[in-house]
Protein backbone atom coordinates (compact mmCIF):
# COMPACT_ATOMS: atom_id res chain seq x y z
CA UNK A 1 0.00 0.00 0.00
CA UNK A 2 1.25 3.09 -1.54
CA UNK A 3 -0.82 6.44 -1.62
CA UNK A 4 0.84 8.70 -4.30
CA UNK A 5 0.21 12.81 -4.26
CA UNK A 6 0.57 14.96 -7.48
CA UNK A 7 3.22 17.93 -5.80
CA UNK A 8 3.20 20.77 -6.97
CA UNK A 9 6.66 21.51 -6.40
CA UNK A 10 8.34 17.89 -8.24
CA UNK A 11 5.64 18.62 -11.02
CA UNK A 12 4.72 14.86 -11.02
CA UNK A 13 2.66 12.54 -8.61
CA UNK A 14 4.94 11.24 -6.06
CA UNK A 15 5.07 8.11 -3.64
CA UNK A 16 4.43 9.77 -0.45
CA UNK A 17 6.29 8.97 2.47
CA UNK A 18 6.09 10.63 5.56
CA UNK A 19 8.77 12.11 7.77
CA UNK A 20 7.76 9.80 10.51
CA UNK A 21 6.29 6.18 10.09
CA UNK A 22 2.75 6.26 11.00
CA UNK A 23 2.15 9.91 10.99
CA UNK A 24 1.02 12.52 8.70
CA UNK A 25 1.60 16.42 9.04
CA UNK A 26 -0.53 18.54 6.82
CA UNK A 27 -0.63 22.68 7.40
CA UNK A 28 -3.69 24.15 5.63
CA UNK A 29 -3.69 27.74 4.74
CA UNK A 30 -7.37 28.34 5.71
CA UNK A 31 -9.53 31.43 5.56
CA UNK A 32 -8.95 35.28 5.54
CA UNK A 33 -11.61 36.21 7.30
CA UNK A 34 -12.77 39.28 5.84
CA UNK A 35 -16.23 37.98 4.61
CA UNK A 36 -18.37 34.71 5.12
CA UNK A 37 -17.28 31.96 2.97
CA UNK A 38 -18.49 31.54 -0.49
CA UNK A 39 -18.29 27.97 -1.80
CA UNK A 40 -15.01 28.24 -3.29
CA UNK A 41 -13.39 28.93 -0.24
CA UNK A 42 -15.11 25.98 1.72
CA UNK A 43 -13.77 23.14 -1.32
CA UNK A 44 -10.27 23.54 -0.11
CA UNK A 45 -11.37 22.84 3.33
CA UNK A 46 -13.37 19.64 1.83
CA UNK A 47 -11.24 18.42 0.10
CA UNK A 48 -8.28 18.43 2.38
CA UNK A 49 -10.70 16.92 4.87
CA UNK A 50 -11.44 13.84 2.03
CA UNK A 51 -7.38 13.67 2.22
CA UNK A 52 -7.33 13.34 6.55
CA UNK A 53 -9.83 10.77 6.34
CA UNK A 54 -8.55 8.45 3.66
CA UNK A 55 -4.92 8.96 5.47
CA UNK A 56 -6.64 7.90 8.79
CA UNK A 57 -8.19 4.96 7.15
CA UNK A 58 -4.69 4.38 5.74
CA UNK A 59 -4.11 3.93 9.46
CA UNK A 60 -1.98 7.38 10.04
CA UNK A 61 -2.13 9.57 13.10
CA UNK A 62 -2.77 12.68 11.46
CA UNK A 63 -1.76 16.22 12.83
CA UNK A 64 -3.74 18.73 10.74
CA UNK A 65 -3.19 22.32 11.08
CA UNK A 66 -5.67 24.93 9.39
CA UNK A 67 -4.71 28.69 10.09
CA UNK A 68 -7.02 31.60 10.33
CA UNK A 69 -5.43 35.03 9.01
CA UNK A 70 -7.36 37.35 11.24
CA UNK A 71 -5.74 40.87 9.89
CA UNK A 72 -4.68 42.22 6.64
CA UNK A 73 -5.58 45.19 4.67
CA UNK A 74 -8.81 43.96 3.95
CA UNK A 75 -10.05 43.50 7.04
CA UNK A 76 -8.84 46.78 7.93
CA UNK A 77 -10.45 48.29 4.93
CA UNK A 78 -13.62 46.80 5.98
CA UNK A 79 -13.50 48.10 9.59
CA UNK A 80 -13.01 51.69 7.77
CA UNK A 81 -15.40 51.35 5.99
CA UNK A 82 -18.04 49.82 8.41
CA UNK A 83 -16.92 51.70 11.69
CA UNK A 84 -16.38 48.50 13.59
CA UNK A 85 -13.54 46.92 15.25
CA UNK A 86 -11.08 44.67 13.10
CA UNK A 87 -11.41 42.13 15.36
CA UNK A 88 -14.74 41.81 15.22
CA UNK A 89 -15.12 41.14 11.75
CA UNK A 90 -13.21 39.22 11.97
CA UNK A 91 -14.24 36.81 14.69
CA UNK A 92 -17.89 37.24 13.15
CA UNK A 93 -16.37 35.64 10.10
CA UNK A 94 -14.20 33.33 11.42
CA UNK A 95 -17.46 31.56 13.33
CA UNK A 96 -19.11 31.98 9.55
CA UNK A 97 -16.11 29.84 8.34
CA UNK A 98 -16.17 27.05 10.89
CA UNK A 99 -19.88 26.68 10.59
CA UNK A 100 -19.67 25.92 7.00
CA UNK A 101 -16.65 23.77 7.30
CA UNK A 102 -19.16 22.04 9.90
CA UNK A 103 -22.27 22.20 8.04
CA UNK A 104 -20.62 20.21 5.00
CA UNK A 105 -19.51 17.53 7.51
CA UNK A 106 -15.94 18.16 7.85
CA UNK A 107 -14.32 17.34 10.62
CA UNK A 108 -12.32 19.74 13.11
CA UNK A 109 -8.61 20.72 12.77
CA UNK A 110 -6.21 19.28 15.22
CA UNK A 111 -5.28 22.92 15.95
CA UNK A 112 -6.66 26.12 14.27
CA UNK A 113 -4.43 28.96 15.19
CA UNK A 114 -5.27 32.69 14.49
CA UNK A 115 -2.43 35.21 13.34
CA UNK A 116 -2.56 37.75 15.80
CA UNK A 117 -1.97 35.09 18.17
CA UNK A 118 1.90 34.57 17.24
CA UNK A 119 3.35 37.87 16.68
CA UNK A 120 5.69 36.71 19.64
CA UNK A 121 6.94 34.10 17.11
CA UNK A 122 6.77 36.34 13.63
CA UNK A 123 9.52 38.46 15.21
CA UNK A 124 11.68 35.72 16.55
CA UNK A 125 11.42 34.59 12.54
CA UNK A 126 12.66 37.81 11.32
CA UNK A 127 15.03 38.72 13.77
CA UNK A 128 16.58 35.50 12.24
CA UNK A 129 16.39 36.42 8.99
CA UNK A 130 17.87 39.68 9.55
CA UNK A 131 20.52 38.04 11.44
CA UNK A 132 21.63 35.45 8.46
CA UNK A 133 21.22 38.23 5.82
CA UNK A 134 18.16 37.35 4.02
CA UNK A 135 15.83 40.68 5.41
CA UNK A 136 16.13 44.06 6.14
CA UNK A 137 14.20 46.83 8.05
CA UNK A 138 13.17 50.20 6.10
CA UNK A 139 10.85 52.99 7.43
CA UNK A 140 9.74 50.89 10.29
CA UNK A 141 9.09 47.94 7.55
CA UNK A 142 10.79 44.45 7.28
CA UNK A 143 11.33 42.96 3.87
CA UNK A 144 12.39 39.55 2.26
CA UNK A 145 15.87 40.29 -0.02
CA UNK A 146 14.57 37.78 -2.63
CA UNK A 147 17.90 37.73 -4.07
CA UNK A 148 19.16 36.76 -0.97
CA UNK A 149 17.38 33.06 -1.86
CA UNK A 150 18.82 30.95 -3.87
CA UNK A 151 15.58 28.71 -4.79
CA UNK A 152 13.24 31.61 -5.06
CA UNK A 153 10.48 30.96 -7.49
CA UNK A 154 11.00 26.99 -7.87
CA UNK A 155 7.50 26.45 -7.01
CA UNK A 156 5.76 28.88 -9.14
CA UNK A 157 8.95 27.92 -12.23
CA UNK A 158 9.30 31.90 -12.66
CA UNK A 159 12.02 33.63 -13.60
CA UNK A 160 12.96 36.27 -11.41
CA UNK A 161 13.91 39.32 -13.69
CA UNK A 162 10.25 38.85 -14.73
CA UNK A 163 8.69 39.32 -11.81
CA UNK A 164 6.21 41.91 -10.82
CA UNK A 165 5.73 41.19 -7.16
CA UNK A 166 2.75 42.44 -5.57
CA UNK A 167 2.92 45.21 -3.67
CA UNK A 168 0.59 46.95 -0.40
CA UNK A 169 0.49 50.49 0.71
CA UNK A 170 2.94 52.57 2.50
CA UNK A 171 6.00 49.60 0.98
CA UNK A 172 8.60 52.14 1.50
CA UNK A 173 12.31 51.75 1.45
CA UNK A 174 12.39 48.51 -0.57
CA UNK A 175 16.38 47.81 -1.85
CA UNK A 176 14.36 45.89 -4.82
CA UNK A 177 10.93 46.46 -5.70
CA UNK A 178 10.42 42.18 -6.28
CA UNK A 179 11.71 42.23 -2.27
CA UNK A 180 8.20 41.43 -0.21
CA UNK A 181 7.20 43.03 2.89
CA UNK A 182 6.64 40.61 6.22
CA UNK A 183 5.99 42.99 8.69
CA UNK A 184 4.62 46.43 7.75
CA UNK A 185 4.77 49.65 9.57
CA UNK A 186 1.94 50.89 11.46
CA UNK A 187 -0.23 54.21 9.80
CA UNK A 188 -2.38 56.50 11.94
CA UNK A 189 -5.68 54.36 13.15
CA UNK A 190 -4.64 50.82 12.00
CA UNK A 191 -4.19 48.00 14.47
CA UNK A 192 -0.35 47.17 15.53
CA UNK A 193 2.01 45.75 17.78
CA UNK A 194 5.21 46.41 18.81
CA UNK A 195 8.55 45.00 17.53
CA UNK A 196 12.14 46.19 17.29
CA UNK A 197 11.82 47.72 14.08
CA UNK A 198 9.04 49.81 15.56
CA UNK A 199 5.01 49.14 15.76
CA UNK A 200 3.16 47.39 13.15
CA UNK A 201 1.12 44.65 11.86
CA UNK A 202 2.32 41.18 10.00
CA UNK A 203 2.53 40.78 6.21
CA UNK A 204 0.37 37.66 4.94
CA UNK A 205 3.05 35.98 4.30
CA UNK A 206 5.43 35.37 7.31
CA UNK A 207 2.37 34.22 10.00
CA UNK A 208 1.53 30.62 7.74
CA UNK A 209 5.83 30.10 8.12
CA UNK A 210 6.09 31.25 11.53
CA UNK A 211 2.63 29.14 12.82
CA UNK A 212 4.18 26.22 10.89
CA UNK A 213 7.18 26.39 12.83
CA UNK A 214 5.34 26.47 16.03
CA UNK A 215 2.77 23.49 15.38
CA UNK A 216 4.86 21.00 12.89
CA UNK A 217 8.41 22.05 13.48
CA UNK A 218 10.93 22.39 10.98
CA UNK A 219 9.87 19.99 8.98
CA UNK A 220 6.50 18.77 8.27
CA UNK A 221 4.89 16.38 5.02
CA UNK A 222 2.36 18.15 3.58
CA UNK A 223 1.56 21.86 2.75
CA UNK A 224 -2.04 22.67 1.34
CA UNK A 225 -4.10 25.14 -0.16
CA UNK A 226 -5.71 26.62 -3.47
CA UNK A 227 -3.62 27.06 -6.64
CA UNK A 228 -4.21 31.08 -6.39
CA UNK A 229 -1.73 30.69 -3.60
CA UNK A 230 1.17 29.23 -5.54
CA UNK A 231 2.32 32.69 -5.94
CA UNK A 232 2.63 34.76 -4.40
CA UNK A 233 1.62 33.53 -0.65
CA UNK A 234 3.56 29.81 -0.69
CA UNK A 235 6.53 31.07 -2.65
CA UNK A 236 7.09 33.59 0.20
CA UNK A 237 6.44 31.23 2.84
CA UNK A 238 9.15 28.79 1.32
CA UNK A 239 11.30 31.62 1.28
CA UNK A 240 11.24 32.56 4.70
CA UNK A 241 11.49 29.37 5.88
CA UNK A 242 14.03 27.59 4.37
CA UNK A 243 16.53 30.69 4.89
CA UNK A 244 15.38 31.15 8.56
CA UNK A 245 16.81 27.34 8.28
CA UNK A 246 13.18 25.04 8.60
CA UNK A 247 13.61 22.49 5.52
CA UNK A 248 9.25 23.37 5.84
CA UNK A 249 7.39 21.07 4.07
CA UNK A 250 7.90 17.75 1.71
CA UNK A 251 5.01 17.81 -0.08
CA UNK A 252 2.99 20.74 -1.84
CA UNK A 253 -1.16 20.02 -2.79
CA UNK A 254 -2.85 22.16 -4.21
CA UNK A 255 -6.86 22.25 -5.16
CA UNK A 256 -8.56 24.28 -8.12
CA UNK A 257 -11.35 26.47 -7.67
CA UNK A 258 -14.79 26.77 -8.19
CA UNK A 259 -15.70 28.98 -11.25
CA UNK A 260 -18.70 30.55 -12.48
CA UNK A 261 -18.10 31.80 -15.97
CA UNK A 262 -14.78 30.79 -16.31
CA UNK A 263 -13.69 32.91 -13.62
CA UNK A 264 -12.00 32.18 -9.94
CA UNK A 265 -14.96 32.85 -7.51
CA UNK A 266 -14.64 35.15 -5.43
CA UNK A 267 -15.73 38.61 -3.58
CA UNK A 268 -14.12 41.13 -5.80
CA UNK A 269 -15.55 39.69 -9.16
CA UNK A 270 -19.11 39.79 -7.36
CA UNK A 271 -19.72 36.48 -7.97
CA UNK A 272 -19.65 34.42 -4.85
CA UNK A 273 -22.39 32.27 -3.56
CA UNK A 274 -22.25 32.11 -0.04
CA UNK A 275 -22.21 28.32 1.98
CA UNK A 276 -25.03 30.39 4.18
CA UNK A 277 -27.51 30.68 1.26
CA UNK A 278 -26.41 27.47 -0.78
CA UNK A 279 -27.75 25.30 2.77
CA UNK A 280 -30.91 26.71 2.54
CA UNK A 281 -31.46 25.58 -0.96
CA UNK A 282 -29.52 22.84 -0.93
CA UNK A 283 -29.45 19.85 1.62
CA UNK A 284 -25.74 20.20 2.53
CA UNK A 285 -24.64 17.06 2.18
CA UNK A 286 -25.36 17.10 -1.02
CA UNK A 287 -23.49 20.22 -1.21
CA UNK A 288 -20.36 18.38 -0.22
CA UNK A 289 -20.80 15.52 -2.72
CA UNK A 290 -20.79 17.92 -5.70
CA UNK A 291 -17.78 19.85 -4.01
CA UNK A 292 -16.00 17.01 -3.28
CA UNK A 293 -16.41 14.29 -5.60
CA UNK A 294 -14.71 15.92 -8.87
CA UNK A 295 -11.03 15.18 -8.35
CA UNK A 296 -9.39 18.16 -6.34
CA UNK A 297 -7.11 19.55 -8.89
CA UNK A 298 -9.81 19.74 -11.20
CA UNK A 299 -11.80 22.99 -12.14
CA UNK A 300 -15.49 23.19 -11.03
CA UNK A 301 -18.04 25.06 -13.24
CA UNK A 302 -20.83 26.31 -11.23
CA UNK A 303 -24.21 25.89 -12.34
CA UNK A 304 -27.58 24.76 -11.09
CA UNK A 305 -27.68 21.78 -13.35
CA UNK A 306 -24.70 20.35 -11.91
CA UNK A 307 -26.30 20.66 -8.42
CA UNK A 308 -29.10 18.99 -10.14
CA UNK A 309 -27.09 16.18 -11.60
CA UNK A 310 -25.09 15.93 -8.13
CA UNK A 311 -28.56 15.51 -6.30
CA UNK A 312 -30.13 12.93 -8.74
CA UNK A 313 -26.77 10.68 -8.40
CA UNK A 314 -26.48 10.91 -4.62
CA UNK A 315 -30.31 10.26 -4.24
CA UNK A 316 -29.65 7.16 -5.87
CA UNK A 317 -27.25 6.18 -3.51
CA UNK A 318 -29.27 7.27 -0.51
CA UNK A 319 -32.56 5.43 -2.04
CA UNK A 320 -30.63 2.28 -2.06
CA UNK A 321 -29.12 2.60 1.54
CA UNK A 322 -32.55 3.22 2.93
CA UNK A 323 -33.92 0.01 0.97
CA UNK A 324 -31.51 -2.15 2.64
CA UNK A 325 -31.92 -0.59 6.25
CA UNK A 326 -35.43 -1.33 5.61
CA UNK A 327 -34.75 -4.84 4.59
CA UNK A 328 -32.25 -5.49 7.34
CA UNK A 329 -35.08 -4.53 9.79
CA UNK A 330 -32.31 -2.24 11.26
CA UNK A 331 -29.05 -0.23 10.60
CA UNK A 332 -25.89 -2.30 9.26
CA UNK A 333 -22.89 -1.57 10.44
CA UNK A 334 -19.60 -0.69 8.02
CA UNK A 335 -17.33 -2.90 6.52
CA UNK A 336 -14.13 -3.35 8.23
CA UNK A 337 -12.26 -2.42 4.83
CA UNK A 338 -13.41 -1.03 1.39
CA UNK A 339 -13.35 -2.60 -1.69
CA UNK A 340 -9.93 -3.01 -3.25
CA UNK A 341 -10.73 -0.94 -6.59
CA UNK A 342 -11.71 2.01 -4.22
CA UNK A 343 -8.73 1.67 -2.19
CA UNK A 344 -6.18 1.84 -5.55
CA UNK A 345 -8.31 4.99 -6.74
CA UNK A 346 -7.90 7.17 -3.34
CA UNK A 347 -4.15 5.75 -2.69
CA UNK A 348 -3.83 7.28 -6.35
CA UNK A 349 -3.77 10.98 -5.47
CA UNK A 350 -7.27 10.92 -4.29
CA UNK A 351 -9.08 9.87 -7.26
CA UNK A 352 -12.14 10.05 -5.82
CA UNK A 353 -14.22 10.35 -9.25
CA UNK A 354 -12.80 7.01 -9.89
CA UNK A 355 -13.80 5.82 -6.23
CA UNK A 356 -17.11 7.22 -7.00
CA UNK A 357 -17.63 4.95 -9.66
CA UNK A 358 -17.04 1.61 -7.65
CA UNK A 359 -19.50 3.10 -5.43
CA UNK A 360 -22.46 3.24 -7.91
CA UNK A 361 -20.92 0.23 -9.22
CA UNK A 362 -21.68 -1.96 -5.37
CA UNK A 363 -25.05 0.54 -5.07
CA UNK A 364 -26.62 -1.15 -8.69
CA UNK A 365 -25.19 -4.82 -7.50
CA UNK A 366 -27.01 -4.01 -4.45
CA UNK A 367 -30.08 -2.75 -6.06
CA UNK A 368 -30.24 -6.04 -7.79
CA UNK A 369 -29.25 -8.43 -4.61
CA UNK A 370 -32.84 -6.18 -3.69
CA UNK A 371 -34.78 -6.92 -6.67
CA UNK A 372 -33.68 -10.80 -6.25
CA UNK A 373 -34.69 -10.84 -2.91
CA UNK A 374 -31.25 -11.74 -1.64
CA UNK A 375 -31.13 -10.27 1.47
CA UNK A 376 -27.59 -11.04 2.66
CA UNK A 377 -26.12 -9.70 -0.62
CA UNK A 378 -27.86 -6.44 -0.40
CA UNK A 379 -26.58 -6.00 3.36
CA UNK A 380 -23.31 -6.95 2.49
CA UNK A 381 -23.17 -4.03 -0.50
CA UNK A 382 -24.46 -1.46 1.89
CA UNK A 383 -21.64 -2.18 4.40
CA UNK A 384 -19.18 -1.86 1.80
CA UNK A 385 -21.10 1.08 0.67
CA UNK A 386 -21.04 2.82 3.83
CA UNK A 387 -17.52 1.97 4.26
CA UNK A 388 -17.04 3.97 0.88
CA UNK A 389 -19.04 6.64 1.73
CA UNK A 390 -17.67 7.50 5.31
CA UNK A 391 -14.12 7.90 4.11
CA UNK A 392 -15.35 10.39 1.66
CA UNK A 393 -17.88 11.76 4.72
CA UNK A 394 -20.85 10.84 2.80
CA UNK A 395 -22.89 8.19 4.47
CA UNK A 396 -26.38 9.74 5.13
CA UNK A 397 -26.36 7.04 8.39
CA UNK A 398 -23.61 8.83 9.92
CA UNK A 399 -24.58 10.49 13.28
CA UNK A 400 -23.46 13.58 11.47
CA UNK A 401 -26.43 13.93 8.80
CA UNK A 402 -28.76 12.95 11.45
CA UNK A 403 -32.13 14.47 10.73
CA UNK A 404 -30.57 16.03 7.60
CA UNK A 405 -31.87 14.41 4.92
CA UNK A 406 -35.35 16.62 4.39
CA UNK A 407 -35.22 19.88 3.02
CA UNK A 408 -37.60 22.00 5.05
CA UNK A 409 -37.33 20.49 8.34
CA UNK A 410 -39.04 22.48 10.11
CA UNK A 411 -42.18 21.50 7.60
CA UNK A 412 -41.25 17.92 7.33
CA UNK A 413 -43.94 17.20 10.07
CA UNK A 414 -46.48 19.19 8.37
CA UNK A 415 -45.86 17.66 4.75
CA UNK A 416 -45.77 13.83 6.36
CA UNK A 417 -48.97 14.39 7.64
CA UNK A 418 -50.73 15.50 4.61
CA UNK A 419 -48.98 13.04 2.44
CA UNK A 420 -49.84 10.09 5.01
CA UNK A 421 -53.97 11.17 4.23
CA UNK A 422 -53.44 10.88 0.79
CA UNK A 423 -51.42 7.42 0.91
CA UNK A 424 -54.35 6.20 3.12
CA UNK A 425 -56.56 7.00 0.10
CA UNK A 426 -54.08 5.35 -2.31
CA UNK A 427 -54.03 2.14 -0.06
CA UNK A 428 -57.81 2.22 0.36
CA UNK A 429 -58.49 2.40 -3.39
CA UNK A 430 -55.44 -1.40 -3.97
CA UNK A 431 -57.10 -2.80 -1.31
CA UNK A 432 -60.94 -2.27 -3.04
CA UNK A 433 -58.80 -3.34 -5.90
CA UNK A 434 -59.63 0.18 -7.62
CA UNK A 435 -55.87 0.09 -9.67
CA UNK A 436 -56.72 2.98 -11.80
CA UNK A 437 -57.50 5.26 -9.02
CA UNK A 438 -54.18 3.98 -6.88
CA UNK A 439 -52.17 4.71 -10.34
CA UNK A 440 -53.63 8.44 -10.35
CA UNK A 441 -53.07 9.23 -6.70
CA UNK A 442 -49.25 8.03 -7.32
CA UNK A 443 -48.83 10.26 -10.45
CA UNK A 444 -50.27 13.00 -8.98
CA UNK A 445 -47.38 12.49 -5.95
CA UNK A 446 -44.93 12.22 -8.44
CA UNK A 447 -46.01 15.50 -9.90
CA UNK A 448 -45.81 17.53 -6.98
CA UNK A 449 -42.35 16.15 -6.12
CA UNK A 450 -42.40 13.13 -4.19
CA UNK A 451 -41.29 9.95 -5.01
CA UNK A 452 -43.45 7.29 -3.60
CA UNK A 453 -41.98 3.98 -3.40
CA UNK A 454 -43.80 0.92 -1.70
CA UNK A 455 -41.45 -1.19 0.65
CA UNK A 456 -42.61 -3.97 3.18
CA UNK A 457 -43.03 -2.08 5.84
CA UNK A 458 -45.63 0.10 3.79
CA UNK A 459 -45.18 3.00 1.21
CA UNK A 460 -42.75 5.46 1.96
CA UNK A 461 -42.32 8.66 -0.04
CA UNK A 462 -38.89 10.79 -0.15
CA UNK A 463 -38.47 14.34 -2.14
CA UNK A 464 -37.39 13.99 -5.58
CA UNK A 465 -34.56 15.70 -7.52
CA UNK A 466 -35.35 18.90 -8.62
Amino acid sequence: MTIRLHDTNARQIRDFTPLTAGCVSIYLCGATVQAAPHIGHIRSGLNFDIMRRWFEYRGYDVTFIRNVTDIDDKIINKSAEQGRPWWAIGFENERAFNAGYDTLGCLPPTYEPRATGHITEMVEMMRGLIERGHAYEADGNVYFDVRSFEGYLELSNQDLDDLRQPSGDNETGKRDLRDFAMWKAAKPGEPSWETPWGRGRPGWHLECSAMAHKYLGSAFDIHGGGIDLIFPHHENEIAQAKAFGDEFAKYWVHNGWVTMSGEKMSKSLGNSVLVSEMVKAWRPIVLRYYLGTPHYRSMIEYSEDSLREAESAFARIEGFVQRVVEKAGGPVEAAAEVPPAFAEAMDDDLGVPQALAIVHTTVRQGNSALAADDKEAAVARLAEVRAMLGVLGLDPLDPHWAGESDRGEDLHGVVDTLVRLVLDQRQSARERKDWPAADAIRDQLNQSGLVIEDSPSGPRWTLGPR
